[in-house]
């Protein structure tokens, strides 16, 4: 992976799990602060067990505040995070689980959360995705009279 810096789009990200993605945000999050990334950690700080969508819900309503720019969501599968989170207006939340997938969510869905399965996605792989989602710019366009539609 490279070293350039990954906040050059967003300023600050936030991120946040449930227990069953407890360890893989704890890497991520570290992961990020090498990088330089100004991160923000919603919880949980154990692995003790949580219901994943009081965290989506914090999570989400720090970005539909403008307190945060995205954010990262891990849970078990990812799946009950991106539910949790997409019911906040103004959220876009993906579940990503390729390089493509987490491309497009930001090129044509201008997501502004990245959600990750920790029981489906190996820890390499996830920091990858993070790093593209980080990465990519939003097309606009005929993207956003779409996006404007939801």
């Amino acid at each position: 992976m490279s070293n350039i810096k990954l906040n050059k789009i967003f300023k600050t990200v936030c991120i946040a799990s449930d227990h069953a993605g407890f360890n893989l945000k704890e890497d991520i999050k570290n992961f990020l602060i090498d990088k330089q990334v100004s991160i923000f950690d919603i919880g949980p700080f154990t692995d003790k067990s949580v219901d994943y969508p009081d965290y989506a819900k914090r999570l989400g309503n720090r970005i539909r505040l403008k307190k945060s720019d995205v954010g990262i969501l891990v849970c078990g599968s990812g799946i009950g995070m991106a539910i949790s989170a997409n019911k906040i207006k103004s959220i876009r939340a993906a579940l990503c689980y390729n390089l493509k997938s987490t491309r497009l969510s930001r090129q044509h869905n201008n997501a502004n959360i990245i959600a990750l399965g920790s029981r489906l996605t190996k820890k390499k792989l996830s920091f990858k995705l993070v790093e593209v989602f980080l990465k990519t710019k939003f097309e606009g366009g005929r993207h956003l009279r779409r996006i404007k539609k939801i």
